[in-house]
């Protein structure tokens, strides 16, 4: 079953969900989490401090308002429109991510929040 969480980015909340993944399930548990924002394209990506491997979910194919885990940063990245890997509209990571969730509001309210520096992820 997945769990909803909150994604606080100055003051604004972003609803999201994380699956039902072992993956998923360890970032959820070690939550509350606060990083500082990496902005790659139209990505944000964070360190968590929680380390898993690649695991079935193992993909470059991500869209628009996709959460994925990239294990070499043991970080989190959120996905809401093209990256400088991109061809069409749709975002592609550096390499790999297992994918852990996904947005449930709007991703596009994302891009308003470029260039902001702290991220915060907590279960509702």
């Amino acid at each position: 079953m997945p769990e909803r969480v909150r994604i606080i980015i100055n003051d604004k909340e972003i609803k999201a969900e994380f699956f039902d993944t072992e993956c998923a399930k360890k970032i959820y548990n070690s939550l509350p989490i606060e990083s500082n924002i990496n902005e790659w394209g139209d990505e944000f990506y964070f360190s968590i401090g929680v380390s898993m491997p690649l695991d079935s979910t193992a993909t470059t194919n991500v869209k628009v308002g996709d959460i994925g885990y990239w294990p070499p940063g043991e970080a989190l990245a959120i996905f809401f429109g093209k990256t400088p890997l991109s061809k069409g509209e749709d975002p592609v990571p550096a390499s790999e991510v297992n994918i852990v969730g996904k947005i449930l509001d709007n991703p596009m309210l994302l891009k308003s929040l470029k260039g902001a520096r702290k991220i915060r992820i907590e279960k509702e």
